[in-house]
């Protein structure tokens, strides 16, 4: 069975997803870069082990990358999964573990790459917004893409409203994408390109507003 570490920073709401829906892998830890994140207790009320390393201890962000990377690999996983992880991890952290670092990010990449997503969504009407989930490389937010979910936008939504919509999405797609991982249905090509080993596109369509 697959193992896999999760980097988190906030309230849990992506971990309590994925350690709820009994994937087919076994997470050995949920390490945080801040002592009073939320997900934490999440954490150890599912039994799981928890540690912090807080990047105030650091001096700069390539010696904070350097501890984690070897709490990490203590655990020797298979995945790294970031669940609402807040930091710019350095390109020698992303290359040493290349292939094996996941992100899920609140916009359909490659559009809105970055912070403030749904704000920036909004301020140019865009119709359709959502998440992605995708391998993490050195070029932030741009990595191969596993899975997409789209919601349409509504005339009277707010960041909030937005960003709770897409935020149920992030929920089903990450967990999906983790099982896929962990059973070997999702891997990376040659030219890096994601490859899926069973699943097809139904071909479906999202069109907002709809059509008359």
């Amino acid at each position: 069975m697959k193992k896999i570490v999760i980097l988190i920073s906030g309230r849990g709401s992506n971990l309590q997803a994925l350690l709820s829906a009994q994937l087919p892998c076994t997470v050995t830890a949920v390490i945080s870069n801040l002592a009073d994140a939320g997900g934490l207790e999440i954490a150890k009320q599912h039994g799981i082990t928890t540690q912090v390393v807080s990047h105030r201890d650091y001096a700069d962000r390539a010696s904070f990358d350097t501890a984690l990377a070897k709490l990490i690999d203590g655990y020797q996983p298979d995945f790294i999964v970031l669940a609402g992880f807040m930091r710019i991890l350095t390109a020698g952290f992303v290359n040493q573990y290349l292939g094996k670092l996941i992100n899920i990010h609140p916009s359909l990449l490659p559009a809105y790459a970055g912070m403030n997503t749904h704000e920036r969504a909004l301020q140019d009407g865009v119709k359709i917004h959502g998440c992605t989930v995708h391998y993490v490389t050195p070029d932030l937010d741009h990595g191969p893409i596993i899975i997409q979910a789209a919601v349409a936008v509504m005339d009277n939504d707010s960041p909030q409203t937005l960003a709770a919509r897409v935020l149920s999405e992030e929920h089903n797609i990450y967990t999906q994408a983790i099982r896929w991982l962990c059973t070997g249905q999702v891997t990376l090509n040659a030219g890096g390109k994601v490859r899926y080993t069973q699943q097809q596109v139904n071909g479906a369509t999202l069109i907002s507003p709809n059509l008359e």
